[in-house]
Parts: C-alpha cells; sequence; structure tokens
C-alpha cells in the first residue's frame, strides 16, 4: 500500500477538508498494485493480436499445401483443345479423363423431333373440334382451350413430354409441337384430329413434320457411336464435348494434364508461405519508434523459424525430384520463397509424375509440410499456436480476477474512509465552536472581557 501525505490546514480555522478528493488520493495510491497487473495484461493482448494473425495466416498456407497434396485436386485436372471448334467443342475434361489423343469423325447431328400446324390468321381466333397427340385428345370446347393461346396452356400443363408453343411468321400463328426427348427416342407420333379455324370459315387446322427426331452418328478413335443429344459424355470418359456440325475431316481431341492450374496452386503456395515468414521476421525486430514486438524473444517466434526452414528440405524424393529447387522455387536471404516461373513450367511439363510424388507420396515434401503445419499452427488444439493463445487466455483470466477482487476491496475501502474522513471533517469543523465556547466559560469564571474600554 502506497504512503499519501494529506494537509488538512490549520485545526483551529474550522474550513475542514475535502473529503472526497482526499478519499481519491488514497485510492490512487492503493491503486497502484494493479499497474503491473494491467500492463502484464496489455502485453498480452498484443500477443494475442500477433497469435491470431500468425494462426490465420499459417492456416491460409496449410490450404495452399493441401491444395498440392490432394489426390484429386488441382494434380488430377485436364484440359481439352478440339483441332476444329467449329465442328466440335470441348466442354469440360474432369479429374477422371485420361491424358491422350483421340480422332472424332461426326457424320450426323442429334434433332429434336417437333411438327407444326398450318398456319391461323391470328393466335386468338376459334378454334373447334379436337386434336391428339401422344396419344391424349384435346378438346377446344373444355374451357379456356378454344384458342391457339389457350391450347398451348392446356397441352404444357398435361405433362405428356411435348413443348408446345406459338410461332408467327407472315403467313399467321403456327401451333409448334416439339419432343422434350431430344433424339430418335424422342419421336413424336403423327399428330392427328379435326381442329378447324372456325373465324376463318372453319378451314381445317393441319400438321406436318417441321423435323425429325435423330440422333448423332460420329466415330470415337475409329469405334462407331451414337448420341441422343449434341452434348456427349460417355463417349470419352470424363470429357464432354459439344457436336456442332458434320465434318469430313477428322477431329483431334487433346486431353491434357491442367498444369496451368498446378502452376498457379503452387504460386499461391509461395506466396502464402511468404506471408507467415513475414509474419515471423516482423517479431524479431523492434517496431516503429523503438517499441519491442509483442513476442520479440519468445520461443514460439523460434520454433516457427526451425519449423518452417526445416521443412523446406525434408521428405523423401520421387525419382528425379529430391528437392524444392528442381521445382525453381529459391530461398531469400531473409526466409521468402521466389519461384522462377520459367523452370517450374518446365519441370511441370516434361516431369509432372515426378513432381505428383514429391508433394503427395507418403513422406513426401508436401506431406511432411502438411504435417509439419498442424503441429505449429493453430488448426488442432496441440498445435504450437494454440497452446501459446491457451497459455495467453489462462494468464488473463487469473490476471483480470485480480483486478476484479483488488477492485473490490478498494471498493469496500473506500466507503469506509469516506465514512471515517467525513466524521474526522465534522470534527476539525467544530474545533472553533466549542474553543468559544470555552472561552466565553473562561470570561464567566475570570471576569475576563476582551471587549472591555483600556
Amino acid at each position: 500500500m502506497g504512503t499519501v501525505g494529506l494537509s488538512f490546514g490549520s485545526a483551529t480555522s474550522g474550513q475542514g477538508f475535502d473529503v472526497a478528493t482526499t478519499v481519491a488520493q488514497i485510492q490512487a495510491a492503493n491503486q497502484a498494485i494493479e499497474t503491473p497487473w494491467q500492463n502484464q495484461l496489455t502485453a498480452l493482448k498484443a500477443q494475442d493480436t500477433v497469435l491470431s494473425s500468425l494462426g490465420t495466416d499459417l492456416s491460409a498456407l496449410s490450404t495452399s499445401v493441401q491444395a498440392l497434396t490432394d489426390f484429386e485436386g488441382v494434380f488430377a485436372e485436364k484440359q481439352g483443345s478440339s483441332s476444329n471448334t467449329d465442328v466440335l467443342s470441348l466442354t469440360s475434361a474432369s479429374s477422371s479423363a485420361s491424358a491422350g489423343s483421340h480422332t472424332i469423325e461426326v457424320s450426323q447431328l442429334a434433332q429434336t423431333s417437333s411438327d407444326v400446324s398450318s398456319a391461323i390468321a391470328s393466335a386468338s381466333d376459334t378454334l373447334t373440334g379436337t386434336v391428339t397427340i401422344q396419344g391424349t385428345v384435346f378438346d377446344t370446347s373444355t374451357a379456356g382451350s378454344n384458342t391457339l393461346t389457350g391450347l398451348v396452356a392446356a397441352i404444357n400443363s398435361a405433362a405428356i413430354g411435348v413443348k408446345a408453343s406459338i410461332i408467327t411468321d407472315s403467313s399467321g400463328s403456327r401451333l409448334s409441337i416439339v419432343s422434350t426427348t431430344s433424339g430418335l427416342a424422342g419421336q413424336l407420333s403423327a399428330i392427328t384430329g379435326t381442329l378447324s379455324d372456325s373465324t376463318s370459315g372453319g378451314s381445317a387446322v393441319s400438321f406436318s413434320t417441321a423435323q425429325a427426331g435423330q440422333d448423332a452418328q460420329l466415330k470415337v478413335d475409329g469405334v462407331s457411336v451414337t448420341s441422343s443429344s449434341n452434348t456427349v459424355t460417355t463417349a470419352i470418359a470424363g470429357v464432354s464435348f459439344q457436336l456442332l456440325a458434320t465434318s469430313a475431316a477428322p477431329v483431334q481431341v487433346q486431353i491434357t494434364d491442367d498444369t496451368t492450374d498446378i502452376a498457379t496452386a503452387i504460386n499461391s503456395f509461395v506466396s502464402a508461405y511468404n506471408t507467415v515468414v513475414g509474419d515471423v521476421n516482423a517479431q524479431e525486430q523492434n517496431a516503429a519508434g523503438g517499441t519491442a514486438a509483442a513476442l520479440l524473444g519468445s520461443p514460439i517466434i523460434a520454433q516457427l523459424q526451425e519449423t518452417l526452414t526445416g521443412s523446406l528440405f525434408s521428405g523423401k524424393a520421387s525419382g528425379s525430384i529430391n528437392n524444392i529447387t528442381q521445382l525453381g522455387i529459391s530461398v531469400n536471404n531473409d526466409g521468402t520463397l521466389t519461384v522462377n516461373a520459367d523452370t517450374l513450367t518446365s519441370v511441370l511439363n516434361s516431369n509432372l509424375s515426378d513432381v505428383t510424388g514429391f508433394l503427395q507420396n507418403t513422406g513426401s515434401f508436401g506431406q511432411t509440410l502438411s504435417t509439419a503445419l498442424d503441429n505449429i499452427g493453430n488448426q488442432t488444439p496441440n498445435g504450437a499456436i494454440s497452446l501459446a493463445q491457451q497459455q495467453n487466455n489462462s494468464q488473463e483470466t487469473s490476471l483480470n480476477t485480480d483486478i476484479t477482487n483488488e477492485n473490490a476491496l478498494l471498493a469496500t475501502q473506500k466507503t469506509q474512509l469516506t465514512d471515517e474522513l467525513n466524521t474526522a471533517n465534522q470534527i476539525l469543523q467544530s474545533i472553533p465552536e466549542q474553543l468559544n465556547e470555552v472561552n466565553s466559560v473562561f470570561d464567566s469564571l475570570t471576569g475576563f472581557n476582551p471587549n472591555a474600554q483600556q
């Protein structure tokens, strides 16, 4: 407890003293015990901020490594090309596709069956009679079905495997019926009935085939293939392509590994790694103004440095690839990494299998680094960052408890001090009056009158 020097003025002045100010001075001295606790809390919270940032950046680094070690990830991606995009366009090449070249000949495109009516002067003309579509009879005497518009609505709501619509040309409006199943399997049966246009004198409405349903016919590597749709998804495993036209000349389809995306993923890893190294380096020097970094000298920083540096040259070799420098990745003096794009592209194009093994095989660089990051990050409860955060949280809880208890004690003391000093102040203020009473008694006993004339 601190010592406070207080002055109450002249004891006989009757002025007393300021109780509130006196209590505040005493409390301030006693409260100084909390100063080191508050300073420690401030330091711990500054560490928490840095630890949280490190944890976030380490998590991002782990995610970038996972993209390289995932067996079904970027290394499994494929891309395709067509030698004639006017005939055949590649839609996608999934991870299940195998790299290689295919020859495709397109002799016939798929068509969807459709029928169309003869022209009617107006879509609002009144119709009479019936029409049978795919075995279902539509009667124009049914409410709302005696115009083309009403008949279209009735056909579409019947769900009979066709789509009805109105087509208008220079001759008038026509009822169009299109199968909802493409190819030969969707061929429409003949449309029959007694439909007529009563507004135009009862002229009969007839139907004709607009387009016959047919399957696409093609050869894939010499094997005949049919497809009900011009979007072909099963001819080559994992590859989807769109047929756009027939052609006497074969089209070459090339399926390759997507090394562009792999290079992007490796560059993302390097960027994430450099972010973490930058975080660590920032804790090894004083900030602007000479303020020490929150984790300067902390064992956690040394552990991070050792793990990051050591992991760069760990893991088993895969064929001809035994370290990251062969991927075009070099280590700078400050611990950050730099990628040589030309070297990386060359090794991906020439030796992708060994690069994949270097990152994904058991005990490989990629797998070893992934494990190391789990051990130092905050993605698991036992990661170094997680443990440091847990330790800080425990200390902060203890300090906050001490401060709370001390504040409660100070509050009690404040009440007691205020009561005691108010009593003392009242006594001081009453002293002049008591002195006057004593003087009066003295005068009456001695006959002394200080105001008498000399």
